[in-house]
Formats: structure tokens, sequence, C-alpha cells
């Protein structure tokens, strides 16, 4: 029991993670630095960082969610 917690833990973390890359690999693509005045870089920089963690997030529970659904499917019949 305590070993399938300890991989769910696991699991959460490596997708959170990853998603997270992901997300600031393909966030980098945008000049977000044009929304805002000059000089507000800090700002910008904040701004990109929550971004990334609120689409990384969501991305990953997501899937997260599929595969938890997907492994429930043994208890369907």
């Amino acid at each position: 029991m305590t070993e399938a917690i300890g991989m769910s833990a696991f699991t959460g973390i490596i997708s959170h993670i990853i998603f997270f890359v992901v997300t600031w690999k393909v966030l980098e693509g945008l000049r977000i630095e044009q929304f805002f005045k000059k000089g507000k870089v800090m700002e910008a920089r904040i701004l990109f960082i929550l971004v990334c963690i609120t689409i990384g997030a969501t991305a990953s529970n997501f899937f997260l969610d599929i595969l938890s659904w997907s492994q429930d499917l043994v208890y369907l019949f």
C-alpha cells in the first residue's frame, strides 16, 4: 500500500517537472516583453514564470488524471 502511494507521489513530481520544462520551452518562443513598458523586465519575468507554472501544472494534472482513470478501468467489469 505505501509503495503505491510513494510511486504515485514520484510520478506526480516527475510529471509536473516535465510539463514545467516543456511549457517553459514553448513559452520561450513568445516575445512577452513587448506587452510591458520599457524597464519592466522583472515584472515580465515574474509573469512568465507564473504562466509557466499555471499551464504546466494544469497539463500535468490532466495527464495524471487520465493515467489514474485508465488504471481504474479494470474495475469496470
